[in-house]
């Protein structure tokens, strides 16, 4: 294919988000859903709970009522009912079929209890080279890139297997340096190998800048990096957080994940393009009720996806399965000119907050925060002192304060972030103030919430 293509794959991309590829995913979710049925015991008896059958699906209007979303509560059940015996329930939650094709296994962090299982099978290969490849193309990977993998090697879904796949594409080279190593370690590697593009998460690319000067002697902008492509919790979809990264970088920063997406380098944040509809159907469903939310521009819900070739699913394996975050998906024409749905991370079902009936996810906290560096250094936490989704007002909030600030500043900027808070969030928090790097710095995802109660 020629570099100067918008597309990995020009003959299948800009069919994405059309009449034509929805006609196209009913035909491939029939046959999904019948080897869910056939040959996955866990989705079969999601389906005969619900007193479903394939045979009484006739439209994907009938397949978003069928049955509710699977969610990761549901396997944390099935590996109790197995008494944590891994091997019957990986079975039972795959199939004997697929379970005879696995190639390997990763997981997710398990920063909530027993780490998800990610099983990749052999018939996953030519999926993954494929969805890979979209995502690094309109990521500006092409040959000479040498991409810095800094997400944790060690069983985490973001690891090894970005290294696998983003090695098959042509020209990329792959430093697989991992979280582990430590910022030193992954500074240094980086200028030794002279890594061009970056993909870690936002905690750790903020984390970077301010260990550069004394790790290397220079502001992390002089290692040159060109792209930073980054994933596994909020940041680079966060206007304020893209916006210092890609001052401090000098670099194009990018969003990645929650699915199949990453997002363009339009100046103005636009979400992530979906780029799976041939491979993956996406839906909305409401948190509250599970019923399915109409996919117009604007629409806001739990994202639920569906593998159309269940056989080589890469990430998600069962029908109707959520991650548990919500978004807010955009269906006009992107400004950049590529194809493809975009959707916008509002925050997690599990960490919204209510505050007088208002609710409130991290990430807009994270927004504001951000907005005000470098009179604050951009690090805090949400403190709770009653098990979530309820806050009895004020939130309260651990704010750290910028280098050069000086005591006698703190009320006029309290008030500042107060108001700004009440603008975007509807909040008003209480501050307390901490001096710079008293909060621990994660090279993996960052806890937001510092959990009092338990």
């Amino acid at each position: 294919m020629r570099e100067d293509s918008l597309y990995f794959n020009p003959d299948m991309e800009p069919l994405l988000n059309t009449p034509p590829m929805r006609e196209a995913q009913w035909e491939k979710l029939q046959h999904a859903i019948r080897f869910a049925y056939d040959k996955v015991p866990f989705d079969r008896e999601r389906m005969e709970a619900a007193g479903v059958t394939p045979a009484d699906i006739h439209s994907l209007d009938d397949y978003a009522r069928a049955f509710d979303p699977v969610r990761q509560a549901d396997f944390r059940q099935v590996f109790e009912r197995f008494d944590m015996d891994m091997q019957k329930s990986l079975l039972h939650l795959f199939g004997r079929e697929r379970m005879d094709d696995l190639h390997f296994i990763s997981t997710t962090s398990g920063t909530t209890g027993v780490p998800t299982p990610y099983p990749f099978f052999h018939k996953t290969l030519d999926l993954a080279t494929e969805l890979f490849g979209r995502v690094g193309w309109r990521a500006g990977f092409k040959p000479g890139t040498r991409l810095a993998l800094c997400f944790g090697l060690s069983m985490h879904v973001a690891g090894i297997p970005q290294v696998f796949w983003f090695s098959r594409l042509r020209g990329v080279t792959v430093l697989p340096i991992g979280a582990e190593a430590g910022t030193e370690r992954i500074l240094k590697s980086m200028k030794l190998f002279q890594a061009n593009a970056l993909t870690c998460t936002p905690s750790l690319a903020t984390y970077l800048v301010e260990k550069a000067p004394a790790v290397l002697g220079h502001p992390v902008r002089e290692l040159g990096i060109k792209t930073l492509l980054l994933g596994a919790e909020p940041g680079a979809g966060i206007p304020e957080v893209r916006r210092r990264l890609e001052a401090t970088y000098g670099a194009t920063v990018l969003d990645v994940g929650a699915g199949y997406g990453v997002s363009c380098d339009y100046p103005e944040y636009q979400g992530m393009h979906w780029i799976a509809d041939d491979h993956c159907l996406y839906e909305l469903v409401d948190p509250a009720t599970l019923e399915p939310v109409p996919f117009t521009d604007g629409a806001t819900g739990l994202a639920c996806f569906t593998p159309l070739a269940p056989e080589a699913g890469l990430f998600f394996h069962h029908l109707r399965i959520s991650m548990n975050d919500l978004h807010q998906v955009s269906t006009g024409p992107c400004p950049c000119g590529r194809s493809g749905f975009r959707y916008r991370i509002v925050g997690r079902g599990d960490d919204m907050l209510k505050v007088k009936g208002v609710s409130v996810y991290p990430a807009a906290i994270q927004g504001v925060i951000n907005g005000f560096v470098p009179r604050v250094t951009g690090a805090f936490r949400i403190v709770l002192t009653e098990r979530p989704p309820l806050v009895t007002p004020p939130l309260k909030l651990k704010v750290e304060t910028g280098e050069q600030v000086a005591e006698a500043e703190l009320p006029a900027l309290e008030r500042e972030i107060v108001e700004k808070m009440r603008a975007v969030a509807e909040i008003r928090p209480a501050i307390t103030w901490l001096p710079p790097n008293t909060l621990e710095r994660a090279t993996k995802k960052t806890q937001l919430i510092e959990k009092r109660y338990e």
